[in-house]
């Protein structure tokens, strides 16, 4: 009886482990726009688990889209962080549950490893929730190009010759988005939109520019003894596309600053897509037509 007790046991903790959550099927809302539809989606950077993630601005152009292939290309969980204190706000579980939802749904979602992420290297190959964990990966457009995708820290020499370094400049980099937060909500409340202080004064540092040309020339180097046509990465916060000798580079930005992702069409035309200004972009057009109605 006691043995029967034990199965009994086991088989309930097997049915409860394996059962879908019942939020997967729930439907979606009604929503005011129409769907962006792309073929492929490359998002990175996210740094789920600290205070500067954009993760509301994440979440709504999450549920914005729709795509056959979502990439997460590394430092999806910033375990750097987490390790220092424990953050994780319920708009970051809203993020995982959209991703997982899009993956329930028929969205192929492939997670890249990162250095912020790093744990879970050892697990690339397995799957889990619908997402196949990979630590780099080849991806095939629509118009045959091969584009090499990979996190990128491979190809930073602070990620990989002077760690403490890497360490100190996480921590001085946490100071300015958290100077950036208090920036925006100034903005927020004068009515103003999104804008990205720590880009701007990334942009401004001749140094930043420096390392950001010689992470890109490194990793296109890396991209041409692959053989490939072209390299998908993140890691440096800074959208990018362009030609490195016979290389066509591609950067998808991050979530804590720009707020970009990259896309592919069904023809396999590449674009770097700006959330925050798409958004500007869209209540101008909301403006515009409200003000001809009222004319």
């Amino acid at each position: 009886m006691e043995a029967l007790f034990r199965r009994n046991d086991w088989a309930s903790a097997v049915e409860a482990a394996t059962r879908i959550p019942d939020w997967l099927d729930v439907p979606e809302p009604k929503s005011y726009r129409p769907k962006l539809r792309y073929r492929t989606v490359w998002i990175s950077d996210l740094h789920l688990g600290t205070a500067g993630c954009n993760a509301a601005m994440l979440l709504d152009f999450l549920r914005s889209i729709e795509c056959e292939t979502l990439y997460l290309v590394g430092d999806i969980i910033d375990g750097w962080r987490l390790r220092k204190g424990w953050y994780w706000p319920d708009s970051h579980n809203e993020v995982i549950r959209r991703i997982l939802k899009m993956a329930h749904r028929g969205t192929r979602v492939v997670y890249i490893t990162g250095n912020h992420d790093e744990i879970l290297r050892d697990y690339a190959g397995l799957g889990f929730g619908g997402i196949d964990l990979r630590n780099e990966a080849i991806h095939v457009t629509a118009d045959g190009r091969r584009l090499f995708v990979i996190h990128g820290d491979a190809f930073d020499g602070v990620v990989l010759y002077a760690r403490w370094l890497a360490f100190l400049g996480d921590q001085a980099y946490y100071l300015l988005l958290k100077a950036n937060r208090v920036f925006n909500r100034v903005r927020k409340a004068m009515g103003m939109p999104y804008w990205s202080l720590s880009a701007y004064l990334k942009r401004r540092v001749k140094n930043a520019v420096h390392y950001v040309c010689s992470f890109e020339e490194a990793v296109a180097h890396e991209a041409a003894g692959r053989g490939v046509d072209g390299v998908v990465c993140g890691h440096i916060h800074s959208a990018e596309i362009r030609e490195i000798g016979d290389i066509v580079y591609y950067n998808d930005g991050d979530w804590v600053e720009s707020c970009t992702a990259l896309t592919e069409d069904a023809q396999g035309r590449m674009a770097i897509l700006d959330w925050a200004e798409w958004l500007r972009e869209e209540a101008q057009g909301g403006r515009a037509q409200a003000e001809a109605v009222a004319e």
